[in-house]
């Protein structure tokens, strides 16, 4: 499905991200860039797939953005597939959340993701094709206690996916711009939380249990290949039926 496809992944370390990395790799693109400031936990992916490139990354430092993402294209001619997915929570009531804890979560998933965006869709533009996909959530739709910041930034990258599509296409070029919204999610995340919780969010959901890092990564597989041509500016809910 992604033959010809060289696809950047951020947030490529564990969880979600590396599921993707995972799936586009024997899905067959041509290359899957794997990124993440924590290199340790992705010393065995070039081992396991020869298409999979690693490379340490801050998507929070614009400099080594712009110079990653020049060596890449330098390297591979262009980026296909870009896939915003590196991601922090700092979760807290609205009284007890710092304001280090706010700027964070801010420049991390909203600015990070504008960071890499900049890098890349002009050369998508250029070529007159490419996906962007990036990762929201269930929580920037429909809110959450405690998570007044991850919510602002999963709404924020909404908003600019939505912006993103009308603009990017707007002199022809078909590259589009979609978001997923992951709900609960089986993810190292989550691995530390209270039975009591899971059961309850569980009960929660129509389809009864939490959703695999693969059902998401399925969805951005969908949205990386030519499947999802005519699909640009929405937001794909992955989650069971939580949020309805």
């Amino acid at each position: 499905m992604l033959t010809d496809k060289v696809c950047l992944v951020t947030g490529g370390a564990q969880g979600i991200g590396r599921c993707i990395v995972e799936t586009f790799a024997r899905q067959n693109a041509t290359r899957v860039i794997a990124c993440d400031m924590n290199m340790g936990m992705m010393a065995d992916l070039e081992q396991q797939f020869p298409n999979v490139t690693t490379l340490e990354l801050n998507v929070c430092d614009r400099d080594g953005v712009t110079e990653a993402v020049r060596k890449i294209t330098a390297q591979y001619g262009q980026i296909d597939v870009l896939v915003n997915n590196a991601g922090i929570t700092r979760d807290n009531l609205i009284d007890k959340m710092t304001e280090s804890d706010w700027d964070l979560v801010m420049d991390v998933n909203l600015k990070g993701v504008f960071n890499m965006t900049q890098a890349i869709a002009p050369t998508m533009m250029q070529t007159g094709s490419g996906s962007i996909i990036t990762m929201s959530s269930v929580v920037g739709t429909d809110g959450n206690i405690g998570q007044t910041n991850y919510a602002a930034t999963k709404a924020g990258v909404i908003a600019m996916t939505k912006s993103w599509a009308k603009e990017f296409a707007r002199k022809g070029a078909q590259v589009r711009a979609n978001c997923i919204a992951p709900g609960f999610i089986e993810t190292p995340m989550t691995v530390d939380l209270p039975e009591k919780v899971i059961n309850h969010m569980t009960s929660k959901t129509p389809l009864q249990r939490m959703g695999k890092a693969q059902d998401i990564a399925n969805c951005a597989l969908f949205l990386a290949s030519a499947q999802s041509s005519f699909i640009t500016g929405q937001v794909i809910k992955v989650d069971g039926g939580l949020v309805i």
